[in-house]
């Protein structure tokens, strides 16, 4: 997993629509990941509009992201959730399914759907991906739904 965040895009004052469906489990590292991406957007993409859907936890984001995308009002949906790995394989089914999921959704509504479903080991994972500012996920997110949403309005004028 790569240690860096990836660098900043230009800041373009176009409006778009970003929604971010995010767990409300392990909330302490998922409202960091929020926070992130909510500033980072915000602050890319002034002009647009960012909203929040909560959802009880991981298993719950796809159907709440397929939702979401049937309505064709968003230009890029962010999915966000931890999942801490523990003694049985639930996490690592969990996040497989969430992932799958997912990338189905985007395929078939052809809309930007970016996966921050993050799948850690540890608290001390979660805490350098969601809470700190030198590789977090919440940012990276925010960073590739913009970019996504330039690539897509460029392809489709």
């Amino acid at each position: 997993m790569s240690q860096l965040v990836p660098s900043r895009p230009r800041v373009i004052n176009e409006r778009r629509g970003f929604v971010l469906v995010a767990s409300q489990f392990n909330s302490k590292y998922v409202q960091g990941l929020i926070n992130h991406c909510t500033d980072e957007l915000r602050s890319l993409s002034p002009a647009s509009s960012v909203n929040l859907i909560l959802v009880p936890g991981a298993f719950e984001i796809p159907l709440v992201v397929r939702e979401v995308a049937l309505k064709k009002e968003a230009d890029a949906i962010v999915a966000l959730g931890v999942i801490l790995e523990g003694d049985t394989a639930h996490a690592r089914q969990l996040g497989d399914t969430v992932t799958h999921s997912l990338q189905q959704i985007s395929l078939e509504h052809g809309v930007p759907v970016i996966h921050v479903v993050l799948s850690l080991k540890d608290e001390e994972q979660a805490k350098k991906r969601c809470l700190e500012k030198e590789m977090n996920r919440g940012t990276e997110a925010a960073r590739a739904a913009f970019a996504m949403t330039n690539v897509m309005a460029e392809l489709r004028r």
